[in-house]
C-alpha cells in the first residue's frame, strides 16, 4: 500500500514536471520581443544577438524563476495554514497575511526607498519586512480570534476582516508616495511580476529553500495535528510549540512571496485542495505536489498575462484571481 502511494504520487509529481517544463519552454518564446524556439536555444548556448541576450537572461528567466518559487511558497503556506486550522477554505490572501506584509512594504517604501528602482540591498531588506509585517498580523488574528480556543470559521472571518483593514491603510499610505514609487507600489500591489530580476530571486531563495524543506522533513508534526489536540499530546507531539513553528514557517513563506509578487492570492487556496484530491490526508505528499501545482499555476497565469493581450499587460495577480474567486464560492458551497 505505502510502496503503492510512494509511485501515484511520485508518478504526479513527474506529470506536474512535465507540465512546467512546456509552460516554461512557452514562456521563454512569448512576449513582447518574439524569439523562436531556434533563437532561444541558440542564445541559451550564448550565440544570440545582444538583445536575445538581454531580453532572456535579464527579464524573462529571473521573472519565470521568481514565479516558479512564489508559486511553491504560496502553495506550501496554504497547505500549512489548512492543516493548523483544519479548514480547506485557509489562505494566506484570504486570511490577510498578505495586506500585513502588503503594508510593511509599503511603509517602508514610504519611509525610507527614495526611489522607486528596486537595487540589490532594497530586495534583500523587503522579505525581512514583510515576513514581520505578515507575523505580526497573524499574531492580531490569532489574538482577535481566540476564544477559550480557535474556530476555523472564526479564524477565516476574523483574518478577512483585519485584511480588509490593513489593505486600507496601505492603499492610504501609498496615495502619500512619490509619483515614480506610487507605480511601483501599485504593480506590486497588483501581483505583477513584470520588473522582477535577479536580486528578487536571490532575496527570497534562501526563504524558500530552508522554509520548504523544514516543512517537508516535518510533515508528521502536521499529520498528527489533523488527529486533534487529545491524541496529539497522547501521542507525545508538543502541541503549542509545533503548532507555532508552522505557523511561523507559513508566515515566512507569505511574507517573502507577497514581498516580491505583491497580492497574488488564491494560490495557497487551490494548490493544496488540489493536492489534497490527487495524493490523499498525508502530508508528506500534500507538501510535495502542492507546491508544483502552484508553480505550475503561476507560471501559466504570469505566462497568460504576457500574451492574452497584445498591447497591455494583465498583471499574473488579476489572472490568478479570475480562477481562484470561483474556486473559493465553490468550496464554500461544498463546506459543511
Amino acid at each position: 500500500m505505502q510502496f503503492a502511494r510512494r509511485n501515484h504520487t511520485s508518478l504526479l509529481a513527474f506529470i506536474f514536471l512535465i507540465l512546467i517544463g512546456i509552460v516554461f519552454i512557452l514562456s521563454l518564446n512569448s512576449g513582447s520581443v518574439s524569439i523562436s524556439p531556434h533563437e532561444v536555444w541558440s542564445t541559451l548556448l550564448g550565440n544570440g544577438t545582444e538583445e536575445q541576450k538581454l531580453t532572456l537572461f535579464e527579464l524573462r528567466l529571473p521573472r519565470m524563476v521568481v514565479a516558479l518559487l512564489i508559486g511553491c511558497g504560496l502553495a506550501i503556506s496554504g497547505a500549512i495554514m489548512q492543516g493548523l486550522s483544519k479548514n480547506v477554505l485557509a489562505d494566506p490572501g484570504l486570511m490577510g497575511i498578505h495586506s500585513g506584509a502588503g503594508l510593511a512594504v509599503v511603509l517602508l517604501m514610504y519611509l525610507v526607498f527614495q526611489s522607486g528602482t528596486i537595487t540589490a540591498y532594497n530586495a534583500m531588506s523587503i522579505p525581512f519586512f514583510a515576513f514581520l509585517g505578515a507575523l505580526v498580523t497573524a499574531l492580531i488574528i490569532y489574538a482577535l480570534a481566540w476564544r477559550k480556543g480557535i474556530l476555523p470559521i472564526r479564524l477565516i472571518l476574523v483574518g478577512i476582516a483585519v485584511g480588509e483593514g490593513l489593505r486600507a491603510v496601505y492603499m492610504i499610505l501609498s496615495l502619500k508616495l512619490s509619483d515614480e514609487i506610487y507605480m511601483s507600489a501599485t504593480v506590486w500591489l497588483a501581483g505583477s511580476l513584470a520588473g522582477t530580476g535577479w536580486p528578487i530571486v536571490l532575496a527570497i531563495l534562501p526563504w524558500m529553500i530552508i522554509l520548504s524543506l523544514y516543512a517537508f522533513c516535518n510533515h508528521r508534526y502536521l499529520d498528527a495535528l489533523s488527529f486533534g489536540e487529545s491524541t496529539t499530546t497522547n501521542i507525545g507531539v508538543r502541541v503549542n510549540q509545533e503548532r507555532l513553528k508552522f505557523l511561523l514557517v507559513s508566515v515566512g513563506l507569505a511574507g517573502a512571496c507577497a514581498a516580491a509578487g505583491g497580492g497574488i492570492g488564491f494560490i495557497g487556496l487551490m494548490a493544496p485542495h488540489i493536492a489534497r484530491k490527487l495524493v490523499g490526508s498525508r502530508y508528506k505528499s500534500i507538501i510535495s505536489i502542492s507546491a508544483l501545482v502552484g508553480a505550475f499555476l503561476l507560471l501559466l497565469c504570469d505566462w497568460l498575462a504576457r500574451t492574452i493581450m497584445s498591447r497591455v499587460e494583465v498583471p499574473a495577480g488579476i489572472l490568478v484571481s479570475l480562477v481562484g474567486a470561483p474556486y473559493f464560492l465553490y468550496l464554500l458551497f461544498r463546506s459543511k
